[in-house]
């Protein structure tokens, strides 16, 4: 007998306990990150992540390169710079790498107009294939389909992308090592160096600054790099976040960097090792933020509804049974018969 009450279903059996993740999602902010979540493996966050951390790192050698150009344009008149910058070198880098190092600085100061066009040259190059992958990421993560744009048209707009948020980061690093760097100065300058709230104001104003520098960068980031226009208007609650998530991830790698060099190994491996995990991070939470907002309820699509299976025209003709011998002789006797009948009537 089929029945139907509290607990039990059509069938007389128990209602399956609902899941803990189930009743989680019955909470809009909890449904938002599970539903980010799933978009950002669905749409390959992670291999993307992988991608532009291989770049970011593969992009540092030759920005080193045009580092070590100016330091040789800037240090080739200034002896006693260089003096200070070589025992600063055999103070902070242990044994025979330290020497190392001061000869790469001599090289830098001797090659500088060489070495600074190599560098140029290579960082434009791997800085441009860093952009490409980190739009084509953006625009998985929204969703859209990655199409690929005319050669030459597509290079200038990452080149223009790179430039562009080159600056932006520079601004955003800019006010945050202003923000922790020239706090002491400014409250020597005005007096206020023992003040504690003096102190605490200045922080909070640093971080302000900071934070809304970061806002404004990953804004453009979330909103302009995808290779398809998406609005700005829907962007603003992931930039916040994006923003305050950086800002964190700042100072868990500055404290990851302090903890991982240490000791000749430690100085030597630990800021690879240390820059490899931050580009990762870095690049992981930005994607993951940019699903976040491509599946806020605003943003989401509804799937259209799929047509229905074409009609299938399959027109079916029978073909009667002919007569067998038999029956042909009946009828022809029937209607001979016929006929007979016919022929006395008359």
């Amino acid at each position: 007998m089929v029945t139907e009450s509290a607990g039990t279903t059509t069938d007389d059996k128990p209602d399956e306990p609902e899941s803990k993740l189930a009743r989680l999602r019955k909470r809009p902010g909890i449904d938002h990150l599970v539903r980010a979540y799933k978009a950002f493996t669905e749409r390959y966050g992670n291999h993307f992540a992988a991608s532009i951390t291989y770049f970011s790192v593969l992009s540092l050698f030759p920005l080193l390169l045009v580092g070590f150009a100016v330091l040789g344009f800037v240090l080739s008149g200034q002896p006693d710079t260089l003096q200070s910058l070589r025992e600063g070198i055999a103070e902070a880098v242990p044994g025979s790498l330290g020497g190392l190092v001061n000869d790469l600085v001599d090289a830098a100061i001797e090659e500088r107009g060489k070495v600074g066009v190599i560098g140029l040259l290579t960082a434009a190059y791997t800085g441009l294939g860093w952009m490409g992958n980190l739009r084509d990421a953006l625009t998985a993560q929204w969703g859209h389909k990655l199409d690929s744009p005319p050669f030459l048209r597509g290079l200038l707009t990452d080149l223009l992308s790179l430039l562009g948020l080159g600056l932006a980061l520079v601004v955003s690093f800019g006010l945050s090592a202003a923000g922790s760097g020239l706090s002491e100065s400014l409250l020597r300058l005005v007096g206020l160096e023992g003040s504690v709230v003096a102190k605490v104001m200045l922080f909070i104003i640093a971080t302000a600054l900071s934070l809304a520098a970061n806002w404004l960068v990953f804004l453009w980031v979330i909103s302009r790099l995808p290779r398809q226009p998406v609005s700005s208007k829907s962007a603003m609650r992931g930039a916040l976040m994006a923003a305050v998530g950086f800002e964190v991830l700042k100072i868990v790698g500055t404290v990851y960097l302090t903890s991982v060099i240490g000791g000749p190994l430690g100085s030597l491996v630990g800021p690879i090792v240390g820059l490899l995990v931050f580009a990762n991070l870095v690049s992981r939470f930005l994607l993951f933020v940019t699903a976040w907002t491509a599946t806020a309820k605003e943003n989401v699509v509804p799937e259209p509804v799929p047509p229905p299976a074409p009609a299938v025209i399959r027109p079916q003709v029978e073909v009667a049974n002919r007569p067998g011998t038999g029956q042909a002789l009946g009828l022809m006797g029937i209607g001979a018969g016929i006929a007979l009948l016919v022929r006395r009537r008359r």
